[in-house]
Parts: C-alpha cells; sequence; structure tokens
C-alpha cells in the first residue's frame, strides 16, 4: 500500500517536471533530470546567446540594431567604403573614400552602439587628409582642365579668315577641395558637381587686328580688318631679278623718318647711308618685315608705283605709307602672294 502511493506521487513529480511515463520506462535517472531541466547540451557544456546591440540604435545614420558587434563593424565599414559620386562636365568619377584621404573610427562607433540605450544614434567620426585631397583635385584638373585658343588666321582664296577662337575651362581647386572635404566629413557620397570656371580667348575674330594681303603680280597691297576688306593701295614689288619673297611674314619693326643704309648686295656697292629726307629711298616710314632685308616703306619715286621695279621690298607713295604706318602694328601679319 506504501509503495503503490510513492509511486503515484513520483509520477505526478515526474509530470510536473516535464518528463513522461516513457522517460521513467526507459530507466532514465536522476543526472538526466537535472540535465533536462537546467538546459545543458548532449556534452554538458553551457552555451551564452551573443550580445546584440540595442533596437533602434544607427551609427552615422545606419541601422544597427539587433546586429552583433562583428556584423555592426561590417555594415557602417561597407556603408563607409561607397564610392564618393564627383561629377565634372558630364563626366562621373567615384572615387573610394580612403584612397582620396578620409579615414572613420569604425572600432570606436561600433563599442559605444553596444553599450547604446535603445534608438540611441551614434555619430561616426571621419578625419580627412587634406593634403591627399589637394592632389586628387589636381588630378581632376590636369584631366579637365583645358586652355583657351585664340582665333588663328589663315589665307583662303587670297583672302584673310580666322577661324573660330575656344573659350578654356579651368576647375575651381579650391571650391572643389572644400566641397570634397566637407562632403567626406558629413559621411555623405554626393553626387557632387564640380565646376569650372570660364577663360576667354585673348584673341578673337572680333578683336584680332589688321591684316596685310599683297599680291605681288597685281602690284596691289590688300589691308584688312580681321576678314573684312578696310583699304586698297597701288604699290610696287620686286623685280624679277630681285623678287619679293612669298610667304607669310610679320611686321617686325617701325621707324619714322628712317635712315637708308645699303644693303650687302651687288646693286648698292658704293653706295653711301641716306639720313632722313627728302631724298631718302624709304621715304618717311619704314615697316620692316620678318623676311631678312624686306619691308614696306614710303618711296620718293612715286613713278615706280604699280611696277615690278624695287629690290625687293615694297614700296608706297609717302602719304599712303604714313596712313599705314599709323593703321597697323608689329605682330601684323603679312601675305605675300604670287597673283
Amino acid at each position: 500500500m506504501k509503495r503503490g502511493v510513492l509511486a503515484g506521487i513520483f509520477a505526478l513529480a515526474l509530470a510536473a517536471g516535464g518528463l513522461s511515463a516513457a522517460a521513467v520506462a526507459s530507466g532514465a535517472g536522476p543526472l538526466s533530470l537535472v540535465a533536462t531541466t537546467t538546459g545543458t547540451t548532449s556534452t554538458g557544456t553551457t552555451t551564452t546567446a551573443p550580445a546584440v546591440i540595442a533596437a533602434g540604435v544607427s551609427i552615422g545614420g545606419i541601422p544597427v540594431g539587433g546586429m552583433t558587434a562583428d556584423d555592426a563593424y561590417l555594415a557602417v565599414g561597407d556603408s563607409f567604403s561607397r564610392p564618393l559620386a564627383i561629377v565634372v562636365r558630364t563626366h562621373r568619377l567615384a572615387p573610394d573614400p580612403s584612397q582620396i584621404g578620409a579615414s572613420a573610427r569604425v572600432g570606436e562607433a561600433v563599442a559605444r552602439a553596444g553599450n547604446a540605450a535603445p534608438g540611441a544614434r551614434i555619430p561616426l567620426e571621419v578625419t580627412v587628409n587634406s593634403a591627399r585631397v589637394r592632389a586628387y583635385v589636381a588630378q581632376i584638373a590636369k584631366r579637365f582642365d583645358q586652355e583657351s585658343v585664340d582665333a588663328q588666321l589663315f589665307l583662303r582664296n587670297l583672302r584673310p579668315w580666322i577661324a573660330k577662337p575656344v573659350a578654356g575651362l579651368t576647375l575651381y581647386r579650391g571650391r572643389a577641395q572644400a566641397a570634397i572635404e566637407s562632403t567626406l566629413l558629413a559621411n555623405k557620397r554626393g553626387p557632387l558637381r564640380l565646376r569650372q570656371k570660364v577663360t576667354p580667348p585673348v584673341v578673337t575674330r572680333l578683336n584680332f587686328g589688321p591684316v596685310i594681303v599683297i599680291r605681288r603680280a597685281s602690284n596691289q597691297l590688300y589691308l584688312y580688318r580681321g576678314m573684312r576688306q578696310w583699304r586698297l593701295f597701288t604699290v610696287a614689288t620686286g623685280q624679277s631679278s630681285y623678287p619679293t619673297p612669298l610667304g607669310r611674314f610679320h611686321v617686325v619693326v617701325k621707324w619714322k623718318n628712317p635712315w637708308w643704309y645699303p644693303p650687302a648686295s651687288r646693286w648698292a656697292q658704293g653706295l653711301k647711308p641716306v639720313p632722313p629726307g627728302p631724298g631718302n629711298p624709304l621715304g618717311t616710314r619704314w615697316m620692316g618685315l620678318s623676311a631678312p632685308g624686306v619691308g614696306i616703306h614710303g618711296t620718293p619715286d612715286a613713278a615706280s608705283i604699280g611696277y615690278s621695279a624695287s629690290h625687293g621690298c615694297i614700296r608706297m607713295r609717302i602719304p599712303e605709307a604714313e596712313w599705314l604706318f599709323r593703321h597697323i602694328d608689329i605682330g601684323t601679319t603679312v601675305f605675300v602672294v604670287s597673283a
């Protein structure tokens, strides 16, 4: 009778402890009971769930609530490594922040997050190496800056033709560096549009200046304002034995009331220098060209105008030479053509 009562009480205790009658029948002893009720593994060692960051916590705007420290470190690191979007005109650049001098204290931020209250916003401290950003901006400028191109002069169909100039572009380097640094420090990734200033050309079609075209065969001098004809003069050019050279030249010197010095040529042997005055072979004005010994000048021999009569120079009537002298500059282009 006593044994029956005790057996009933023991069965009730086992049921209360979560063991079935089958477990009892199988011969499970007290150790099995203890192991089951304490939640140990089959080896008998206790396991502990990894700690996680409180719900709603973020680091630098990246949600890390419910993550382990390792997972949070990877998530924040991956977000920080996102490339910075930069736009220059129509070109898109995507530098890695670490390659242009940015670094973040991810480990410190994750440690703070592990001890933070739910919903806490943990800032991500970022540092930027200004020298490296400046070097990167210099690379951008080297790639995208372009120098202005002045208007270029050509001769087409015996007339001046001036190609259109091209404006230059120069990166605002200081602004670009400041914008990149502030974007990285704020842990943002753009897109960041970098601006360039326009550098206008110095020489354009409108300010090109005078151009001279001398037609040797017809003994005519055409003066142009850029591409528009301005004046036409009849001149004398070189005789067949001393022809005026063909080509493209420039005015390199201008003299008022010049001396005439005999050139080192057979036709001038025995002649002496002539001072300024009425009998000077150069008249009152000399406009020397980049062709050695050749120039545009006045002449007291007005009867030679319209003929191939000089020793290579271009002769003009004295008043006309004085007018031309006032309206051209050193550097003026002079084309001599055979027409």
